[in-house]
């Protein structure tokens, strides 16, 4: 009966990894050396709230959680990584941040003020995420997307500052005198 039950649990713990894989992305952590680049970029203030959408191990959570004083939330699909995230939290190494088990379809966004999203591809980056995002999130919110742009967006930043960098693009959701800009700028850090 033991062994039934621990298959059992593998096989769930798989199948979330799977799901997650196919809705976002399969785990491929954003490279440490580049979370400074990211969080520059996002301009944080003290109490806003950052989404990391598909979280993985939440380390980009915790590290702004302790350097940027935010309210980090983590939504992850794939419970293997929500688990590692929830020992981390309960470690004291999360930086304050928070981890939910969470399809990101099914979280209202409407409070934040910097999204995250490392996608396996541009394909990911339209459709339903996007207009999740355009319908959601407030005028001024920034959209942080890691080495693929939004198609459809015109981003107001892009970081790459070298050949060998992972490009960091940033949109901010129209509304307001800033979000207007469009013009496009390279940023050399």
């Amino acid at each position: 009966m033991f062994n039934f039950i621990l298959l059992l649990l593998v096989v769930f713990c798989l199948l979330t990894v799977a799901w997650a894989s196919a809705s976002l992305a399969p785990w491929l952590p954003t490279r440490k050396r580049d979370f400074g680049r990211i969080c520059r970029l996002a301009r944080f203030r003290p109490g806003e709230i950052f989404y990391d959408l598909g979280c993985g191990d939440g380390r980009l959570l915790a590290y702004a959680g302790r350097r940027y004083e935010v309210n980090a939330i983590g939504l992850e699909l794939s419970l293997p990584f929500y688990l590692l995230c929830a020992c981390r939290r309960l470690l004291g190494l999360a930086g304050g941040a928070r981890f939910k088990f969470r399809d990101l379809y099914r979280e209202n966004l409407s409070g934040a003020d910097v999204v995250y999203i490392f996608a396996q591809s541009r394909r990911k980056l339209r459709g339903r995420l996007i207009e999740k995002l355009k319908n959601e999130l407030k005028p001024g919110a920034r959209v942080i997307t890691y080495v693929f742009p939004v198609k459809e967006w015109t981003p107001d930043k892009v970081d790459k500052p070298n050949d060998k960098a992972l490009p960091i693009y940033r949109y901010i959701m129209p509304g307001n005198a800033l979000a207007q800009k469009t013009m496009k700028e390279v940023v050399k850090t």
